[in-house]
């Protein structure tokens, strides 16, 4: 009877549990937090936390290999299936036609894409520091975080860091919901109240033809140019063409929504069982956190600084802040600009604007990833 009940309480979860589990369960729980009571970020926070909960429970297993988190994980995200899926969602919801209207802001979402090159070399630097120990397709993985693109940055450890997916994954994501708070004081610091009220012109109107023939234009230079980010540019232009073409509104719908609600929840779940105690709670952990602070706060400035060159060479058309758009948290980035700009001048309405630099970033993030498989994972 008493081997009986020893046996038993072996295996409860009380018995089992260890201080690195209930750290994680409270990580877990604190990203809850921030998803439901501060709404940051909250579709991908939600499953993420959950996840990390499910997870850390001792004896039970649904993270390992054997278990459903484990499964959804193998098939997912290790094959880099869910990324892309989230590619088509973005897509068939993007309007693409704020970049075809101002196509020279692509150079607005391109240079907000040094940030991930700068941060390259930061965790290449931190190697100096005891405690890390940073390969170069390490480093690759956590420097895409400064594109602020979830997906990409899965989709790019995934393949180079899988190791470190976990604490990448929450960094691009954490990062991503706090645009509203980091970005702002970068803009307005960058910027004079005189640039901030500039007036743009209003964006000419762009043809059904045009909207049909640019996903299909992206897609054949990025498959003549650089093959390596055509999963991800193929995906994207794919579920734009869904949405601009005009004769498959079910499959659009289906995209938009079901879709893409459905592999959210499961590509949260799974990032979730990443984040075990063995690989995330270590100092490369915290750099990476920091790193991936970094990176998008340069992301930003840089957007704004190449906005600023752009001012001046148009003799003041084109308003700096729309720069800051360049960061690829679609749409919230340009979301955040309007609202910089209307605190300055309540008249001068910036959101279709930045939509072109915040397409050009979606697109650009996806080409730097590219540029990193092919340099590295290579």
């Amino acid at each position: 009877m008493n081997e009986g009940l020893r046996a038993l309480w072996a295996t409860t979860g009380i018995a089992n549990f260890g201080f690195a589990d209930l750290a994680m369960i409270v990580i877990g729980a604190l990203l809850l937090y921030l998803a439901i009571r501060k709404r940051f970020e909250p579709l991908l926070l939600v499953p993420i936390g959950f996840g990390a909960i499910l997870s850390n429970i001792p004896v039970a297993g649904i993270g390992g290999p054997d278990g459903l988190l484990g499964y959804v994980s193998a098939v997912g995200i290790d094959t880099g299936i869910f990324p892309l899926l989230i590619f088509l969602g973005v897509g068939a919801l993007t309007d693409f036609g704020a970049l075809i209207a101002n196509p020279k802001t692509i150079l607005l979402g391109a240079a907000a894409q040094v940030g991930i090159f700068l941060t390259l070399l930061g965790a290449l630097l931190l190697n100096a520091l005891p405690g890390f120990d940073f390969s170069l397709a390490d480093a690759a993985a956590i420097g895409i975080i400064g594109g602020a693109d979830g997906p990409t940055a899965i989709f790019l450890a995934s393949r180079l860091a899988p190791e470190l997916l976990g604490a990448i994954a929450v960094a691009a994501y954490s990062y991503m919901a706090l645009v509203p708070i980091i970005q702002p004081p970068i803009m307005r610091a960058l910027t004079t109240e005189r640039e901030r009220r500039i007036t743009m012109q209003q964006l000419r109107p762009v043809s059904r033809l045009e909207r049909i023939l640019f996903p299909l234009i992206v897609l054949a230079v990025t498959a003549a140019f650089l093959p390596t980010a055509t999963p991800l540019i193929g995906m994207l232009t794919f579920g734009n063409l869904l949405r601009e073409c005009g004769v498959v509104e079910r499959l659009n719908r289906a995209a938009q929504n079901e879709l893409l609600n459905v592999v959210t929840i499961l590509l949260g779940l799974a990032v979730g069982s990443k984040l075990s105690a063995d690989q995330f709670l270590n100092v490369e952990t915290l750099g990476i956190l920091v790193l991936g602070a970094v990176a998008f706060s340069i992301g930003t400035a840089s957007g704004v600084l190449m906005g600023k060159l752009m001012c001046w060479v148009t003799r003041g058309r084109i308003n700096p802040l729309i720069g800051a758009a360049g960061v690829s948290a679609v749409p919230m980035a340009a979301r955040v600009v309007n609202r910089v700009g209307l605190e300055t001048d309540d008249s001068n309405h910036l959101l279709m604007h930045a939509m072109g630099p915040n397409v050009a970033g979606v697109i650009g993030s996806a080409v730097v990833a590219g540029v990193l498989l092919a340099i590295v994972g290579g």
